[in-house]
């Protein structure tokens, strides 16, 4: 197992020098120019060619690669144009909020997701597999946006059991930190959820007409042994790839969420910098979320190799 998870890590690295090396080229050699861009159409060439020679984007290509590569293994991404701040430390503040929002809502559509799939498959063409499937259709129909409208009339002002809005930083106070994110994780976690939970009913519906699962029910294993056990662990791959791209996607995909509950996170930081033309910002928060998308999809090989021990020859 550790030998397999070395060679993971091995091959992500010119994965990660690929994405790197994309992240730079991506707003180079878009039509139009960036300096431009940022200072306006009625700016003067003087003042066009100051932000020329402050991004860099003066010299040479290659010289502009070698000096992105120097200040990205120092840590380094620049400084907001617009603010002046280091883009580092506008990406980390802004990464914590979405972060958190994202792993409590993979933890709440997983724990319920997976078990609504789970017993959908066991009984199916029931009144049970009917009605998930039915919650299932309805979590991707309604939109995210009036879905968090929905929750902050109900929970928020009517029954007042959670705030409507707002950000707690985790220095601030742990306990009121997750207690803002609660509402927003629930609303963002219903589509995902449902996604999960389509996604284990077809591969558990499948697994369970297979015939060492009748030989086990024969054996006289209980029936939670033979779904959680035998069925579970071998539909597991599909369910782990779903759960894993929806960990990545929730990083870019809950933009709308921050928007409704007023959360400060990466989608925010995105959207205002691209809307202020801010250069730096976008290029590190491109490459942020790359390198996430990376991350992922190397703990979804390795938990791969742990539910097929075949993968790891």
């Amino acid at each position: 197992m550790q030998g397999y998870i070395a060679r993971r890590l091995l091959a992500t690295i010119p994965v990660v020098l690929v994405v790197a090396v994309f992240t730079f080229l991506l707003l180079r050699l878009t039509p139009g120019d960036p300096a431009t861009m940022i200072a306006g159409i009625e700016a003067d060439e003087e003042h066009i060619a100051g932000i020329r020679r402050a991004l860099g984007l003066d010299r040479p290509m290659h010289i502009q690669l070698a000096y992105f590569f120097r200040d990205l293994f120092r840590g380094d991404l620049g400084e907001s144009v617009i603010s002046g701040y280091p883009v580092t430390t506008l990406i980390t503040e802004r990464f914590i909020p979405t972060f958190s929002l994202a792993i409590l809502t993979e933890i709440f559509a997983v724990s319920v997701g997976v078990p609504m799939g789970i017993l959908a498959a066991w009984k199916a063409n029931t009144w049970i597999d009917k009605t998930v499937m039915f919650i299932c259709t309805l979590g991707f129909s309604v939109p995210i946006f009036f879905l968090g409208f929905l929750f902050i009339i109900l929970f928020g002002v009517r029954l007042e059991w959670f705030p409507v809005a707002g950000y707690v930083p985790p220095t601030e106070g742990f306990g009121s930190f997750l207690y803002r994110l609660v509402m927003p994780a629930l609303v963002t976690g219903i589509v995902l959820l449902a996604f999960i939970a389509r996604m284990t009913r077809a591969n558990m519906r499948e697994i369970l007409q297979e015939d060492y699962i009748r030989t086990a029910r024969a054996k006289g294993l209980s029936e939670n042994a033979v779904l959680i056990r035998h069925a579970l662990k071998n539909a597991a791959l599909p369910i782990v790839t779903v759960i894993g791209l929806g960990a990545a996607g929730l990083i870019t995909g809950i933009v709308i969420t921050e928007s409704v509950f007023a959360i400060p996170g990466l989608g925010r930081l995105v959207v205002n910098a691209m809307l202020s033309r801010d250069y730096t910002v976008i290029q590190g928060a491109i490459l942020t979320v790359s390198l996430f998308y990376v991350l992922v999809n190397l703990v979804v090989d390795v938990t791969y190799a742990y539910f097929d021990p075949r993968i790891r020859y």
